[in-house]
């Protein structure tokens, strides 16, 4: 655990907090309170928000991922002292280009945010008319180019901005689409298997035609590499949230890739208003434990940490194994949310339990507890949300409940 003067020390190396505390300014007398002293009121539990043990995953709903101390200490320290927002997101921007392989990047409102921004900065350049007319797009291209299969719900990000997706399966369809309307071409990262145009194929493309071109890869950390991957591989503009594995804000995300791009894209963005991304705020507080987030998760030791996903996965799949006629199969998704993930099935015949009826129970019960499933008579569960010697709990109340429900 990370000692309060260990992070006076290492958010000193920032630039902003370097200039900011280096100038003379007091910190705050109650900054010891805030850090060291353990919260005087628990409102969760006063208003009666039911809390649970996360064995789902990173799911938005389920308020994603919980921060490190560093992180809330980031945010709890950051929050004593006023700053000009546009210098935080230099300073940060500088700092995360860097970590990830990136000409420029910015802290954004999410990923959701960083597409609609990234998207605006392509089409409006730094011209203010444009941008302020934004969705508007009179006098600007207004169309991009999706993949067929990627064309899913993520577009309106996209479409916010007033353009139009333009769908292809090939590379010749491609060749066909593009005109003097096209403004970008973008990829949506978990879908590249059921895609006919691979990334490197994408990229070339647009290169080829001088069309910028974006990825979206939200949850699609872990690898790590996964973070400048894309930059090095030739995309444009990456997108990524930051609340989900590397546990940083839920709220916050990362724009990352071409200079003149971010440069344009942050004239929509706050604290400048009358702009199509006025209501996207980002407060210094969130993008500086941004900072301080993806700092931690491309540091550590990710090898040590698989292996810690794989040691709980297997003690849930031993508590429930020698019951009757269940069964218990590891896998990890190729891509978004890349965590082992157990599957717990059984035979309806034999243990009396529907999967909605299972998750109900384990809902209710002491502590709650949050799974996910997909198919009749059988739930998942991923173990990077957890908590530690959570898994023991997990793996107690499902054997619990299936043995309860045995014919």
């Amino acid at each position: 655990m990370i000692s309060r003067r260990k992070l006076l020390k290492r958010l000193s190396t920032l630039p902003l907090i370097g200039g900011v505390m280096g100038a003379g300014f007091p910190v705050s007398s109650t900054l010891g309170n805030t850090l060291d002293e353990a919260p005087k009121r628990d409102l969760m539990k006063e208003m009666g928000i039911r809390t649970f043990v996360n064995a789902a995953g990173t799911y938005t709903a389920m308020t994603a991922s919980l921060m490190p101390k560093e992180v809330m200490d980031t945010i709890v320290l950051s929050g004593t002292q006023f700053a000009m927002l546009d210098e935080v997101q230099d300073k940060v921007g500088e700092k995360i280009a860097k970590l990830c392989h990136a000409e420029a990047a910015t802290v954004t409102a999410g990923c959701w945010s960083a597409m609609v921004l990234g998207l605006a900065g392509v089409l409006t350049g730094t011209d203010k008319k444009k941008i302020s007319q934004l969705p508007n797009l009179e006098g600007m291209k207004s169309e991009v180019i999706v993949q067929k299969s990627h064309n899913v719900g993520y577009v309106h990000a996209l479409t916010n901005t007033g353009v139009t997706i333009i769908e292809v399966e090939t590379v010749e369809d491609v060749e066909k689409a593009v005109n003097d309307k096209t403004a970008m071409m973008w990829f949506l990262n978990y879908q590249a298997p059921d895609g006919k145009i691979n990334h490197e194929d994408w990229v070339a493309l647009g290169k080829k035609h001088n069309i910028p071109t974006m990825i979206d890869m939200a949850a699609d950390v872990p690898p790590v590499e996964n973070l400048w991957k894309y930059n090095d591989m030739g995309f444009d503009l990456v997108c990524v949230s930051g609340g989900k594995a590397m546990k940083g804000p839920q709220s916050a995300g990362i724009l990352m890739g071409r200079k003149d791009i971010i440069e344009a894209a942050r004239l929509s963005a706050p604290p400048r208003g009358g702009t199509i991304g006025r209501g996207m705020k980002v407060n210094k507080e969130e993008i500086l434990g941004m900072y301080m987030a993806l700092e931690m998760y491309i540091n550590k030791d990710h090898q040590k940490e698989w292996q810690s996903w794989e040691d709980k996965v297997d003690h849930v799949a031993k508590a429930v194994k020698d019951i009757k006629s269940v069964e218990t199969e590891v896998s990890v998704p190729p891509i978004a949310n890349h965590t082992p993930y157990l599957k717990i099935s059984w035979d309806p015949e034999t243990i009396k339990l529907s999967r909605s009826e299972l998750q109900e129970k384990l809902r209710e019960g002491d502590p709650s507890i949050e799974v996910i499933s997909t198919k009749e008579n059988s739930i998942s569960i991923t173990v990077f949300m957890l908590r530690p010697k959570e898994e023991k709990i997990v793996a107690r109340r499902i054997q619990e409940e299936l043995k309860a429900a045995l014919v």
